[in-house]
Protein backbone atom coordinates (compact mmCIF):
# COMPACT_ATOMS: atom_id res chain seq x y z
CA UNK A 1 0.00 0.00 0.00
CA UNK A 2 2.84 2.35 0.78
CA UNK A 3 4.16 2.20 -2.78
CA UNK A 4 0.71 3.07 -4.13
CA UNK A 5 0.50 6.06 -1.80
CA UNK A 6 3.99 7.19 -2.78
CA UNK A 7 3.06 7.03 -6.47
CA UNK A 8 -0.10 9.05 -5.82
CA UNK A 9 1.84 11.60 -3.78
CA UNK A 10 4.37 11.98 -6.60
CA UNK A 11 1.53 12.66 -9.06
CA UNK A 12 0.01 15.22 -6.70
CA UNK A 13 3.35 16.97 -6.20
CA UNK A 14 3.91 17.12 -9.95
CA UNK A 15 0.45 18.64 -10.31
CA UNK A 16 1.27 21.26 -7.68
CA UNK A 17 -1.50 20.13 -5.32
CA UNK A 18 -1.25 21.92 -1.98
CA UNK A 19 -1.05 19.88 1.21
CA UNK A 20 -4.35 21.23 2.53
CA UNK A 21 -6.09 20.25 -0.70
CA UNK A 22 -4.57 16.77 -0.63
CA UNK A 23 -5.45 16.13 3.01
CA UNK A 24 -8.98 17.45 2.55
CA UNK A 25 -9.60 15.36 -0.55
CA UNK A 26 -8.23 12.22 1.12
CA UNK A 27 -10.34 12.75 4.23
CA UNK A 28 -13.52 13.33 2.25
CA UNK A 29 -13.05 10.26 0.06
CA UNK A 30 -12.06 8.11 3.06
CA UNK A 31 -15.21 9.13 4.94
CA UNK A 32 -17.44 8.65 1.89
CA UNK A 33 -16.08 5.14 1.31
CA UNK A 34 -16.48 4.25 4.99
CA UNK A 35 -20.08 5.49 4.92
CA UNK A 36 -20.80 3.39 1.82
CA UNK A 37 -19.30 0.32 3.46
CA UNK A 38 -21.54 0.80 6.51
CA UNK A 39 -24.68 1.68 4.53
CA UNK A 40 -24.62 5.39 5.52
CA UNK A 41 -24.97 4.49 9.23
CA UNK A 42 -23.29 7.40 11.03
CA UNK A 43 -22.72 5.73 14.41
CA UNK A 44 -21.15 2.59 12.96
CA UNK A 45 -19.01 4.59 10.57
CA UNK A 46 -17.87 7.00 13.27
CA UNK A 47 -16.88 4.08 15.51
CA UNK A 48 -14.85 2.47 12.71
CA UNK A 49 -13.14 5.80 11.98
CA UNK A 50 -12.43 6.46 15.65
CA UNK A 51 -14.28 9.77 15.74
CA UNK A 52 -17.44 10.97 17.48
CA UNK A 53 -20.71 10.68 15.57
CA UNK A 54 -21.27 14.43 15.85
CA UNK A 55 -17.87 15.11 14.28
CA UNK A 56 -18.70 12.79 11.40
CA UNK A 57 -22.11 14.40 10.96
CA UNK A 58 -20.57 17.88 10.80
CA UNK A 59 -17.98 16.82 8.23
CA UNK A 60 -20.61 15.13 6.06
CA UNK A 61 -22.72 18.31 6.19
CA UNK A 62 -19.69 20.37 5.09
CA UNK A 63 -19.01 17.99 2.16
CA UNK A 64 -22.65 18.16 1.07
CA UNK A 65 -22.61 21.96 1.22
CA UNK A 66 -19.43 22.04 -0.88
CA UNK A 67 -20.93 19.66 -3.44
CA UNK A 68 -24.07 21.79 -3.77
CA UNK A 69 -21.96 24.93 -4.25
CA UNK A 70 -19.88 23.19 -6.91
CA UNK A 71 -23.01 21.99 -8.71
CA UNK A 72 -24.51 25.50 -8.66
CA UNK A 73 -21.29 26.98 -10.04
CA UNK A 74 -21.17 24.39 -12.81
CA UNK A 75 -24.80 25.08 -13.68
CA UNK A 76 -24.13 28.84 -13.87
CA UNK A 77 -21.09 28.28 -16.06
CA UNK A 78 -23.04 26.04 -18.44
CA UNK A 79 -26.08 28.29 -18.56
Amino acid sequence: MRSKLEALINEMLEGHILLDEAVGEFEQLYIQKALQKHEQHLSKTAAILGIHRNTLSKRVAIYQKQERATARAAKRAAG
